[in-house]
């Protein structure tokens, strides 16, 4: 197989960062719609979580437990609500790679988005989820309302992401 031309390669390579954030991008679309069109079923785990009543019996951190269905549902609402905003990060963000993948100015300019985009992934489910829902509500100890191994998964791609984005454009100088 020939190798590929040194500009080609170039746009090879940032079209394949584009599909990665394109990828968390629809992912995140995706959590966000079915929050949206499907409330009841994430709402069910939201107050569970927050109510910390399927952790272990007889905890002394109960007292942190929110079970004011009215906080819940303001907690539900941000986190919604967060998840729309970041889809709509992304999803500018994919489309200014995108539009880029032929110039490195305007690919390395449109990168911040991007990132600010997969970091916003990363504090939803690596703060909001694995920290304060996993730690702080105890999440952890529910075998009915644990979502820490599926928040990892996003953190894990977001971060990923992020690096590989970050990686260079591979129009960098060489350095010996």
């Amino acid at each position: 197989m020939r190798p590929l031309a040194p500009a080609r390669g170039i746009v090879l390579v940032r079209a394949c960062k584009v599909m990665l954030v394109a990828i968390v991008g629809v992912l995140i679309s995706l959590v966000a719609l079915g929050n949206l069109m499907n409330y009841d079923a994430n709402w069910q785990f939201v107050r569970h979580v927050l109510a910390m009543d399927t952790i272990f019996p007889g905890s002394h951190l109960l007292w942190r437990a929110i079970t004011n269905r009215g906080l819940q549902t303001a907690a539900y609402l941000a986190i919604i609500s967060w998840e729309v905003l970041n889809a709509m990060v992304i999803i500018i963000a994919t489309v200014g790679l995108a539009a880029n993948v032929g110039n490195a100015d305007g690919f390395t300019g449109a990168a911040p988005l991007a990132v600010l985009g997969l970091t916003m992934v990363i504090i939803l489910f690596g703060f909001g989820f694995i920290a304060i829902g996993g730690e702080w509500f105890l999440m952890w100890q529910s075998t009915t309302w644990n979502g820490i191994e599926s928040a990892f998964r996003y953190v894990t791609l977001a971060g990923l992401t992020i690096l590989v984005l970050l990686g260079g454009n591979g129009n960098e100088p060489e350095t010996r």
